[in-house]
């Protein structure tokens, strides 16, 4: 099963870091976020991977060709120019790196990658955001209801501790706990060929008219991930991030 990530957008609320590269390729431990999200992918035995690209993506093909030479014994045909990469500490990875333009919107972007994914069902996600969701349950969930789209539902964390008041007297207090209530799409998406139908055009965002269109037919199934999942918008998501992976605290880090 092919895996498609979206890694074209502008990541403007990322300013401070996406001015000289792709909200992707912003480092979490010296690693960039897409990097974790396709090891957790990869954890599962899904290494077949078709990302779009968009705003700067140049950025994101040379660090993956990069990251392979980086990471191997090499020979270098000096008369010729070829090398040879031997004994490489890389996974076992097939990437496509797909320009779907600089402005495409979300729906667009997934429509261009379609005879990239192919005519079976495949997983899609976003590239800033990481989680420990169960992707074999998530499928198992996808196959049990023969639905066209399934996204996880998740809880996100709350920017600000919780009170629970009596009058005046806190009776309760939680620091910056999952919220309560209230399900939000987490992505994590597993999805039929079919949905392309859905989509118009490059204009079309996939969160707005294709999934309202998939709820309104009785398509769209939501798998809910109550434990972690954590996007990075802004330099305080990253932050927090870093916080975690560098405490050895980081709970998407599935393939340890």
């Amino acid at each position: 099963m092919k895996v498609g990530i979206l890694a074209g957008g502008l990541g403007s609320r990322l300013s401070e870091e996406t001015e000289s590269k792709p909200k992707p390729m912003v480092e979490i431990g010296l690693k960039p976020i897409i990097w974790h999200i396709m090891m957790h992918y990869s954890a599962y035995g899904f290494k077949d991977f078709a990302i779009a690209l968009g705003y700067k993506g140049d950025y994101i093909k040379r660090w993956m060709k990069e990251y392979c030479a980086l990471n191997s014994n090499m020979t270098v045909k000096m008369g010729t120019g070829e090398v040879i990469l031997k004994d490489g500490n890389v996974p076992d990875w097939t990437v496509d790196l797909i320009d779907t333009g600089p402005t495409t919107m979300t729906g667009g972007r997934i429509k261009r990658l379609s005879k990239w994914l192919g005519e079976e069902t495949f997983m899609l996600t976003y590239g800033d955001g990481v989680s420990d969701v169960n992707l074999d349950e998530l499928i198992k969930f996808h196959r049990s209801h023969g639905k066209l789209a399934t996204l996880t539902a998740v809880r996100p964390p709350a920017r600000f501790g919780h009170l629970e008041l009596n009058v005046n007297r806190v009776v309760e207090f939680s620091e910056k706990p999952q919220t309560a209530e209230g399900w939000i799409n987490g992505a994590f998406y597993v999805l039929e060929p079919e949905i392309f139908d859905y989509i118009e055009n490059d204009d079309t965002q996939f969160e707005k008219e294709p999934l309202g269109r998939l709820a309104r037919d009785g398509q769209l199934m939501a798998y809910t991930h109550d434990s972690f999942w954590q996007c990075m918008d802004t330099l305080r998501d990253k932050k927090l991030l870093e916080k975690l992976w560098d405490a050895g605290n980081a709970p998407w880090m599935t393939w340890k």
